[in-house]
């Protein structure tokens, strides 16, 4: 499994609270349409004044042939165009991983 992590500023225009519902009511619903995407979690700051960030995106696929096949799409195409709307996208940064669960509470 390969975890695409985003970390998101927002646009200067944007107050955090705008920046987050634009991202919970616009955004988050066209990662539904990304193919081969198997999760997807958002995380905003508890004090965003206080944060470098304004919100972690994780985007999860089977392997790195598959995200790049996602966003090769016109729905990553679409999805991107729209991420441009929101957000700073040369402020913010993009991770690729894979993620090894080191303990899970029961």
């Amino acid at each position: 499994m390969v975890k695409m992590v985003v970390l998101l500023v927002r646009k200067e225009s944007f107050t955090h609270e705008e920046f987050k519902s634009y991202w919970e009511e616009e955004h988050a619903p066209l990662v539904e349409d990304l193919p081969n995407v198997q999760r997807y979690t958002t995380s905003l700051p508890t004090d965003p004044e206080k944060s470098a960030y304004d919100g972690i995106a994780e985007l999860y696929f089977e392997d790195m042939a598959a995200l790049g096949d996602a966003f090769d799409s016109e729905a990553g195409d679409a999805l991107l165009a729209d991420a441009a709307e929101f957000s700073d996208q040369e402020a913010g940064e993009v991770m690729y991983m894979e993620e090894t669960e080191q303990f899970s509470a029961r």
